[in-house]
Order: C-alpha cells, then structure tokens, then sequence
C-alpha cells in the first residue's frame, strides 16, 4: 500500500506509520508541528518530513489511503486535496480496523488505567511468545513502538479511547474497532469539551456494551458503581455473550513491598496501588481469555515493571523518591495520589500536578477536582500560560484552584522556575515526589531535575 498520513506526529499516528513501513507499505506524512518522542522515532525511520506544515502537493492520485489525525482540521488544505482526488480518508481508529478485519479484536477501554492494564496484557503475552498485533499509548518497556501491526496476527490488543476519532468522524475511537472482547476499567466524566454532560460521556460506553457480539465478551470492573451499572444494563437479558466482572486483586503490602495472594502462594509485583491491583485482575481475566492459565499468568506478571508515565519511578534515594505519572482527570489524580499515600504512609508526601487539557482548564469542569489531591502533604497545581493562550482561555484569578480543589495551602504555580522553587523548598527526609501531567510542564524536564538533586 501508498499510504499518507495528515498530522503523522501524533502519539500513535507516528506509531501507527513506523508500523506500517516496517510491513512493507509506502508512507508519508505532513504536520505542522512534531515534538519528541515523535520526532525522533520519525527521523530514525526516515519518515520526519523535509519541511513541516500542509503541503497539497503530496497529496497525489495513487495514494491507497488517506490517514487523518485529531489535530488536523476540516480545512486543511491536504485533506481538501485528498477529497478533491476522491482518495478513501480515514481515521486511524477506521484504518486500524480494516487492517484487523480478520483477526479476533480485543479492546482495553475506560477512564483510567487502559495503557496500564493493555501493556501488562502485552508483558505477558510477549513473554509466553505469542503471535499478536496491538496498539497502545505508551510504548511498553523491552519493545520498541506502541504499535505493532501484521497480516499473520490471530488477534489484536487495542488501548480504547473514547475521544473522538477525527474531525471527520465523532466517534469514539473504541466503536470504530468493533471488538469481541471488550474491557470497561472504569467511567468517569472527561472530554469536557466534547461530552458535555456525565450523560452524555456515559452513552459512548453504553453504546459500547451494546456493541458487544454473538459469542462476544464484557468484562468489567465491579468495584466502580457507573461501570457496573452501565454493563448490567447494556447486557441484560443478553445470553449469546458472556459478562465477566473483577474487582481488586487480593494483596499486601509489608515493608514497602507489594504481594499478590494467589491460590500458589505469595506473588511479588513491581506495582502498587489499588487502582493497580484492579488493573491486573483485569489482565489476568483477558489473558484467561486467550490460553494463559493462572500459573503462567502470575510468573511473568512478576517482572512487569509498569507503563511509562504510570507511576514511574524516575529517582530513589535514601531521602527522596520520585515518580512521574500522567494521572491528569480528576479520577486518575484521586487514584495516584491514594495510592502513593498508602505505599508510603510516614513519608512526606509532595504532590504536584499540572492542568493542560481542555477539560481540566474548563471552569464548568474543574469542581470535579475537588478534594483529589487530599492525601498529600504539599500540594501544587501549575497551568502553563501559554498553554491557555493557545487554546484562547482566559487566564484564572488567584485562588481559583484552591477553591476548586478545595485546598487552602494550595500553590498555584505558572513558571518553570516557580516549579523548581516549589520542589526545592519542600525537601526533606524522607520526601516523596509524585508529579502528574499530561502535558510537559512547560519544558520542565522531571528527570533532568533529579539527576541534579542535592
């Protein structure tokens, strides 16, 4: 195949076209704007553009396919070319469906924990040498992409988005799939800025109950009352699929170490955090699922050492410890922060977050933030103003956070050298660090900052 990709820099768009060169296939791309990762792993490719932004003149008649990202929009001049051309336009969701048309589908979806509970699911799959495609957010450790894609794959693990699928398509990204196995690890209201209403973001999952085939699969997450009931609904009465709920993995924790209690014994995992203890139930149910028994299952979930940017821990030392997480919606936020309270119960407790996305900087949406970071010590929230200035917001009075959290000894930071300060002032021993974005810190670069830590 020719094909082309309209904003190749996005997360897994440059993924998702690394993947398709290495089959074989002919690609191209075009975006406006490309930062690392993505442009690095691009330009080791070969496939970083010569020149960034729209150009309608690589937009040519023998192209297979057109492959459309989020950040590109309606008047883009390629994706005009490609419609003047009649080429088929895609989004990634769609491509990434006809490419697995044939083979089983296996969707990871909901609020939090889809790149945590998709990568233990690769961990293990990778390691008892199975042959499989997948596709997730974050590039598990030991591979070298989040996307892998073939034509001799049985099955395909998908990381399911519910954000819209392109500008052309407003559809959740989970539906444009299909899948006969289907994971709801948790719903709770995010993409304000699109899903108005909890109602509204809600009916995308629902929509995805009743998706679920003959012979097909739901397991979801008993312990979260929306998803409970959202899957009961959508699949009573149902009896040409099977539902199957988890909960919390029975554990402990003893000197700072972390234990599943299996019927063969004690279990120790990298991991921790009962949001994590959810999600590897979740795991071990889908990899039940396809031939990984119990014994096999718990073996390699030993040397799982966690999703990049999901509690990551990035420093140790004997007074400090630092992990990075891209917990940013109000649930991920509550869950992080609990479950670093928890692991480290007399330690000091550093917690800083920034907010980036629309939702999250959205003021109709922010109340849902309330008390989330209770369980720290210290608390800071920082918003980039140039991150408000892009998305033209306006900027937010002093003590808007502190409200909305409803922390008073908040600190309300807007500079990478406020950030700093910030860190510096609140150390001591033995302090934990946990810093949460989805977004960069405004060039605030965490693991250069602990390699100069005093």
């Amino acid at each position: 195949m020719r094909v082309h990709f309209i904003a190749i820099g996005g997360n897994i768009m440059h993924a998702l076209a690394v993947a398709m060169r290495d089959a074989g296939h002919s690609v191209s791309g075009s975006d406006d704007v490309i930062n690392d990762p993505a442009r690095s792993v691009l330009a080791k490719s070969g496939l970083l553009p010569d020149d960034l932004g729209w150009h309608p003149s690589r937009i040519q008649a023998d192209l297979d396919a057109v492959i459309l990202g989020m950040h590109a929009y309606e008047d883009n001049p390629e994706l005009l070319k490609a419609k003047e051309l009649g080429l088929k336009i895609m989004s990634f969701p769609e491509f990434i469906y006809q490419q697995s048309v044939n083979k089983e589908r296996i969707v990871i979806a909901g609020s939090h924990g889809k790149t945590t509970i998709t990568s233990m699911i690769i961990h293990v799959l990778e390691h008892h040498k199975q042959h499989f495609d997948y596709l997730v957010g974050s590039t598990p450790k030991g591979l070298s992409s989040g996307v892998r894609l073939t034509s001799t794959a049985a099955y395909i693990v998908l990381e399911g988005d519910e954000y819209l699928s392109s500008k052309l398509d407003n559809k959740p990204k989970f539906l444009s799939y299909q899948p006969h196995i289907v994971v709801i690890n948790g719903v709770a209201w995010d993409h304000a800025n699109v899903f108005p209403s909890v109602d509204v973001y809600e009916e995308q999952f629902r929509e995805l109950v009743r998706s679920v085939p003959k012979a097909g699969s739901l397991i979801y997450n008993k312990e979260d009352n929306a998803t409970t009931n959202i899957c009961q609904q959508g699949h009573k009465n149902r009896t040409d699929s099977i539902a199957l709920p988890y909960g919390v993995h029975p554990h402990r924790i003893k000197n700072g170490k972390s234990y599943l209690k299996t019927d063969h014994g004690d279990v120790e995992v990298q991991f921790f955090g009962k949001h994590n203890f959810i999600n590897v139930n979740a795991a071990k149910v889908v990899c039940n699922r396809l031939g990984i028994n119990d014994v096999r299952f718990y073996e390699t979930i030993t040397t799982f050492e966690g999703a990049p940017k999901r509690l990551e821990k990035i420093a140790e030392t004997p007074n400090r410890t630092v992990f990075l997480d891209y917990a940013h919606a109000p649930s991920k936020l509550a869950a992080t922060v609990q479950a670093v309270r928890e692991q480290f119960p007399k330690s000091k407790l550093v917690a800083l977050m920034e907010l980036h996305t629309f939702s999250s900087l959205n003021s109709n949406f922010l109340p849902q933030y309330k008390n989330t970071l209770k369980g720290a010590d210290v608390m800071g929230v920082y918003v980039n103003p140039d991150i408000l200035a892009q998305k033209k917001m306006p900027a937010f009075a002093p003590g808007t956070f502190k409200q909305f959290f409803n922390a008073k000894n908040l600190h309300e930071l807007s500079s990478t050298t406020e950030i700093e300060q910030f860190l510096q002032y609140n150390s001591n021993a033995h302090t934990v660090y946990l810093l949460m974005s989805s977004g960069n810190f405004g060039g605030f670069e965490p693991k250069i900052w602990v390699q100069n830590m005093k």
